[in-house]
C-alpha cells in the first residue's frame, strides 16, 4: 500500500488556506498523544498506568548529568557552534560506532541532530525527490511515514504479522519494489514489535538492496537492547558493499535514558551528510551545546549503566509476556529487542466487555483506558490494526499492576 503526497485544493485561493496541505496532512504522534493523555489523567488524580511512551524510567546516569552541569558554567557553550555538531562529539560518535557495531567511519560522515526524529527527517529530505518511493515494513514507528511524506516521498507499506515474528522477507520486499523505489527503511531491533532480524536475514536484505542499487535508511537506536540469543547486526557491516548507499540513524535517548536531552545523529556518505548539514544549518543550527557535551560523556563512557538497564528490561519483558499470554484472545509473541510487546488482540474484537463491543484495536484501547485506567497504543498507529503496543520501560510494580488490571478487565470478554 502506498500513500500519495498531499496536494492543495485548487478551488481554494492560496491566501485562504490557513494550513498548508503538506503540514495539514501530518497526523499527531499517536504514542505521544497517548502518553500526554495518561499524564493529564494522572495530574487530575486518576491512578493511570501508562504503557504508551517508549521512555526508560531510569534517570540519566550521574556522570552524564555532571558533564552537562559543568558545560553550563563554561562560557564557550553559551555561543553558536558548528551546525553539524561539536567536532569532539562527532569524533566520539565515530569511535563509538566502531566499538559497538564494527563500522569504521570518519567524523565528517556524522551529523549531530536534535534527537532521532530530526535525523530521520533530514536523512529522507536529503535523498528523496517528489514521488520517490520508500519501502516501509509494517508494523512501523509512527514517525517514519510522516517524515517520508514531509520529504516528498511516498511510503510503500509491506506488512508482517505475528506468524513471521513481525519480520518481512526478501520476497515481500521484491514484490513491493517498482521503478520508483529509491529507499528501503530497515529497523532491527524494532519499535513497535521488538523483533530482531538474525545475521542471515540482515545479510539477505542487504544483498537484495545492494543488488537493486537501493538506498537503505537503518535505525539503530535500540542496538544495545537485545535479549537471550538475539544479536544486533549493523547492516553496513554485514553487507559492506551497501555502505555507500546506507544512512544509519542513532542517538543517546534509549541507550542512556536521555529521551529529553534530544541528541541523535545520522551517519552516511560524506556528500549526503554535507547536504543534510546544510539543511540543518537553516532549520535549527547547532544542537544545544550542553546536551551535546552530555552526549559526549555518554558515548565516550563505558556501557555498565546500559547493562544494568538491560537486565531490568529483560526481567520486565518476561513478566509482561507471561501475564498477557494468560489472557484469552491475546497472542503475545516474545520480543527479542527494544522494550515493547506487540500482542494481537484480534481474538477480543467484537466481544462484549462491560457493555461495549470494541470493533477495532483503537476502540479497545479507549475502553481499556476508560475502564482499567491503563494507557496502551492501538495498532492503527503503527499501520496494523488489531494489535496493541505496550512499552515495558516502566517500574516493575506499575508493570505488574497494569498487566493485572488488563487481565481482570479482559477476562470479562464474552460473545
Amino acid at each position: 500500500m502506498s500513500a500519495a503526497s498531499p496536494t492543495p485544493d485548487p478551488s481554494i485561493r492560496p491566501a485562504d488556506r490557513r494550513v498548508s496541505a503538506r503540514i495539514g496532512a501530518i497526523a499527531e504522534s499517536a504514542t505521544l498523544a497517548v502518553d500526554a493523555k495518561a499524564k493529564a489523567l494522572k495530574a487530575a488524580g486518576r491512578p493511570v498506568i501508562g504503557f504508551g511512551a517508549g521512555e526508560p524510567d531510569f534517570p540519566t546516569p550521574g556522570y552524564i548529568v555532571d558533564a552537562a552541569v559543568a558545560a553550563c558554567r563554561d562560557p564557550k557553550n553559551h555561543r553558536y557552534t558548528p551546525a553539524g555538531g561539536l567536532p569532539e562529539l562527532k569524533a566520539a560518535i565515530a569511535a563509538k560506532t566502531l566499538r559497538d557495531s564494527g563500522w569504521a567511519v570518519e567524523p565528517s560522515q556524522v551529523l549531530v541532530t536534535n534527537g532521532g526524529k530530526q535525523a530521520i527527517y533530514e536523512a529522507f529530505a536529503t535523498i528523496l525527490d517528489p514521488g520517490d518511493e520508500v519501502i516501509v515494513p509494517a508494523p512501523y514507528w509512527t514517525t517514519y511515514p510522516e517524515s517520508i511524506q514531509l520529504a516528498g516521498g511516498v511510503p510503500v507499506e509491506v506488512v508482517a504479522d505475528e506468524h513471521s515474528g513481525y519480520k518481512v522477507t526478501v520476497e515481500q520486499l521484491e514484490a513491493a519494489r517498482t521503478e520508483n523505489t529509491k529507499v528501503l527503511l530497515f529497523v532491527s531491533p524494532s519499535n513497535p514489535t521488538g523483533s530482531v532480524y538474525t545475521r542471515a536475514e540482515v545479510e539477505a536484505v542487504g544483498r537484495w538492496a545492494a543488488e537493486h542499487g537501493l538506498w537503505v535508511l537503518t535505525d539503530e537506536i535500540y542496538e544495545h537492547l537485545v535479549y537471550g540469543d538475539a544479536e544486533f547486526v549493523s547492516l553496513p557491516v554485514a553487507v559492506p558493499e551497501l555502505a555507500d548507499k546506507c544512512l544509519v540513524v542513532n542517538g543517546v535517548a534509549k541507550t542512556y535514558a536521555m529521551t529529553g536531552w534530544r541528541v541523535g545523529w545520522v551517519i552516511g556518505p560524506q556528500d549526503v551528510i554535507k547536504a543534510a548539514t546544510n539543511l540543518q544549518s537553516h532549520a535549527t543550527s547547532n544542537v544545544s551545546n550542553v546536551a551535546q557535551v552530555a552526549a559526549l560523556a555518554a558515548v565516550s563512557g563505558d556501557l555498565s549503566a546500559v547493562h544494568e538497564m538491560r537486565v531490568a528490561f529483560d526481567r520486565r519483558r518476561q513478566t509482561i509476556v507471561r501475564m498477557l499470554s494468560e489472557i484469552d484472545g491475546v497472542v503475545c509473541p516474545e520480543p527479542e529487542g527494544a522494550f515493547y510487546v506487540y500482542p494481537s488482540v484480534k481474538g477480543l474484537l467484537g466481544k462484549e466487555i462491560r457493555g461495549r463491543r470494541p470493533r477495532s484495536s483503537a476502540e479497545l484501547a479507549t475502553l481499556i483506558l476508560d475502564e482499567a485506567e491503563v494507557a496502551v497504543v492501538p495498532g492503527e498507529a503503527f499501520g496494523t490494526p488489531g494489535y496493541l503496543r505496550l512499552s515495558y520501560a516502566l517500574g516493575d510494580e506499575d508493570l505488574v499492576e497494569g498487566a493485572t488490571r488488563l487481565q481482570k478487565l479482559l477476562a470479562e470478554a464474552q460473545d
